[in-house]
């Protein structure tokens, strides 16, 4: 069995230190609250115990957390609360379980930290790029209201439902985007590979080319003779509006063409405004004070002018005004969503009618993602027609004048 050197403070706040064996580093510390004393720290000894705690060479998957990790964390971190186990050695045992390198390790501080004095709270404000402010505000609740597990659970339906609305809006936008890069990689090889070739055809035949046909000859010229000059320029005005993007007025002119978008646009106001709704509803069930569930709702947004908007909101409320009034001046939600928040505040059933805003809007971007993939295809395969069809009768047009010639 491992043993572990530990450093802890009695009741009198002497430090005690000595040689613990336990089967894990949580157990060694149960065992020593169960003395009465507080753990300092606690350091694997030299005595057997390296070849027990020994890491594995490839330890997890590397790459960022996602959405979908937090929720079975989440889960898993409220059923083994509720069975009863001690929060370290839940830790411990999500640590060991987790997938994700940068995860494991994030685990692992928190679990040292919990070991250490501090609260759970605590030790995941150090891992902001990881927990973000709504988790550490549900989880602050849960433990000051000492529904801990209650509280997680809401947190891992919250997630389920975030990611799968994220999971339909990447299935709505990458459908596109690869047919386009398709026709675009199409169109590229003909006018690259091809149109040469009927170029020399037409030079043997002499006389004067169709428009179209002088069209593409030139483009293959352009692509053939400046292609270096074409893709620094293109990589240049593609880096220039990633940089202008992270800007204040960059962020909102993109969030701005993006909701002004004409079939995208309608789909990303509701998804805006699901999880608006779907977000301050579960902190206001959570406990969490009105003023900080708005300020944790307009930093996880995803979307800058509902953020202002929001933003703009907690302002007006703490000058006396109702939540729903500087909603509904700001413009950006429809006049259902601020006139149902303001029968909610008149009733005292503000969350249940977030929550009923959040699943409406829900449903609304599962039938919007369903209407525009049955849209979407037949105008991509319009487009790609029109891309290389065009090329294709350029081509053919000079052969066809000298059929007629020869006719």
């Amino acid at each position: 069995m491992p043993s572990f050197q530990y450093t802890a403070r009695n009741a009198q706040g002497r430090t005690i230190t000595g040689i613990a064996e336990a089967v894990s580093q949580a157990v060694a510390a149960r065992m020593l609250r169960e003395q009465g004393l507080i753990p300092v720290s606690i350091e694997l000894g030299a005595g057997g115990g390296h070849a027990a705690r020994a890491k594995p060479k490839h330890r997890g998957k590397r790459g960022r957390i996602k959405l979908e990790d937090l929720v079975v964390f989440s889960r898993m971190l409220a059923v083994m609360i509720r069975a009863g186990l001690p929060l370290v050695e839940v830790i411990d045992i999500l640590r060991e379980q987790a997938d994700r390198v940068r995860l494991k390790d994030c685990l692992a501080q928190v679990e040292r930290n919990i070991e250490e004095g501090s609260s759970f709270t605590e030790a995941l404000q150090k891992h902001p790029g990881i927990f973000n402010g709504f988790f550490i505000s549900m989880v602050k609740a849960g433990e000051a209201s000492g529904m801990l597990d209650t509280i997680l659970d809401l947190v891992a339906t919250y997630l389920e439902k975030i990611a799968s609305i994220n999971r339909k809006i990447r299935a709505a936008v990458m459908y596109p985007a690869v047919v386009g890069t398709l026709a675009i990689s199409i169109t590229f090889f003909l006018v690259w590979k091809v149109v040469p070739k009927f170029e020399e055809i037409f030079a043997d035949l002499g006389g004067d080319l169709p428009l179209m046909t002088k069209i593409t000859v030139a483009a293959s010229h352009a692509i053939q003779n400046h292609w270096p000059i074409i893709f620094l320029v293109l990589a240049a005005i593609i880096i220039g509006l990633w940089q202008f993007r992270k800007t204040y007025n960059g962020r909102r002119m993109y969030d701005r063409i993006k909701l002004k978008m004409p079939v995208f646009g309608p789909l990303f106001m509701k998804v805006a405004v699901s999880r608006f709704s779907r977000t301050l509803s579960v902190l206001i069930r959570a406990g969490v004070n009105i003023l900080s569930a708005l300020e944790i709702v307009a930093a996880t947004a995803g979307n800058s002018l509902i953020e202002d908007a929001v933003l703009k909101t907690k302002a007006s409320i703490q000058n006396g005004e109702t939540l729903a009034k500087p909603l509904a001046d700001s413009g950006m939600f429809p006049p259902m969503v601020t006139r149902m928040v303001d029968v909610g505040e008149r009733t005292g059933a503000l969350e249940n009618m977030l929550s009923k805003i959040a699943d409406f809007y829900e449903d609304q971007v599962d039938a919007t993602v369903g209407m525009l993939m049955s849209l979407i295809e037949p105008l991509l395969i319009v487009f790609l027609g029109v891309m290389v069809g065009f090329i294709v009768i350029s081509m053919f047009m000079p052969l066809f004048k000298m059929l007629e010639l020869i006719a």
